[in-house]
């Protein structure tokens, strides 16, 4: 958007005020940042802060503008995103591991947003099932996507060889689709679908992510360069997340309608979101600078990167898992001559003091 020309008022002898076209001078016009996200609980505060004028709010506050685009496809929003398209996606932390860092572009986490608190889950047909009747099954899940990363976790807490099971890639827009055909056995979901999936008869959830709270967790990236050069969009889009948070986390009317919206934006009911955010552990800013420098995050992107290079996901060149370096404040992990993905307090801890 081009801002407002300044018009430069020019008297002439004749006593009359002419503005010309030389005369008009713009001007700084507004740089705008676009910034994606996909249909999950976690994130649905983003499409609320647009809608509710939020993101304008903040963006005008730092001389900005930021355009927020919906992907129907969670992969393939962190995929355009790692291809330029955007400047920020919704994401885990962990896919900002295995798709841009890995892809070699220098990403940072902006805001740690949340944790899945029984928003993911393993769902088999049959009544009565426990994880152990996953052997042998066909499995359907967004491969080398958190959700694989949680199947491997549930697998290693409950003493199931994931060799015993045949997995199947599948987008997460297809998730009840694929699980009502036939060929598929079992499916690993995150909300709004794993809810649906929950209330189908003749099922079994063999395991959900309230087993492993805190390990599932969702962040906002952004590309580190773009960042680095463009604070101020750090502070605009930290500033409306939380600001969004206050609002849903209400119970007021304003945050009814805030819920309302992001049912309809993520095509099901308000009683359905409500148990759905129920699950979903927001942090408030303290917390959530607190969790980027914690101790625990370390031993996390640890197991991480374990499981990205174990699974061939840091490409054919690398020779161990230290083959990309993972700042975190305080440590790195890795190389760190070779750093692609950054883990970032400043912002959240600017929230925390109200210094945005």
């Amino acid at each position: 958007m081009i801002a407002p020309v300044v018009r430069h008022l020019v008297a002439c002898a004749c006593g009359l005020v002419l503005v010309t076209s030389a005369s008009l001078a713009p001007a700084h016009a507004e740089k705008t940042f676009k910034i994606a996200w996909s249909v999950y609980t976690g994130y649905m505060p983003w499409p609320y802060a647009e809608h509710a004028g939020i993101i304008d709010k903040w963006a005008k506050k730092y001389g900005i503008k930021i355009e927020v685009t919906q992907v129907n496809d969670y992969i393939e929003a962190i995929n355009q995103y790692t291809g330029g398209k955007f400047d920020g996606v919704t994401s885990t932390i962990m896919d900002g591991l295995t798709l841009p860092a890995v892809g070699g572009v220098d990403t940072t986490v902006l805001i740690a947003c949340n944790y899945s608190d029984g928003n993911d889950g393993i769902v088999l047909k049959g009544k009565g099932k426990t994880i152990a009747d996953l052997k042998g099954k066909k499995l359907n899940l967004v491969q080398y996507s958190i959700s694989h990363y949680m199947l491997a976790l549930a697998f290693k807490k409950h003493g199931v060889d994931v060799g015993d099971v045949k997995l199947q890639n599948i987008s997460d827009a297809d998730f009840i689709a694929a699980f009502q055909t036939p060929d598929v056995d079992a499916v690993v979901a995150w909300n709004p679908a794993y809810v649906e999936l929950k209330k189908l008869p003749d099922i079994s959830v063999v395991f959900d992510s309230k087993e492993i709270p805190g390990d599932l967790v969702d962040g906002f990236l952004v590309n580190t360069k773009t960042l680095n050069e463009n604070p101020e969009l750090g502070k605009a889009l930290t500033g409306a997340w939380f600001e969004a948070i206050e609002v849903i986390k209400g119970s007021d009317e304003k945050s009814a309608a805030a819920r309302k919206y992001m049912a309809e934006m993520s095509g099901t009911t308000v009683e359905s979101l409500n148990s759905q955010l129920e699950t979903t552990s927001f942090y408030e800013p303290a917390a959530a600078a607190a969790f980027s420098r914690s101790p625990e995050l370390v031993t996390a992107m640890d197991e991480i990167r374990t499981f990205t290079f174990d699974s061939g996901l840091m490409g054919a060149s690398a020779k161990t898992k230290d083959a990309i370096g993972i700042a975190l404040p305080g440590s790195t992990l890795g190389d760190a001559s070779n750093v692609k993905l950054r883990i970032d307090d400043t912002f959240t801890q600017m929230a925390a003091d109200n210094k945005l």
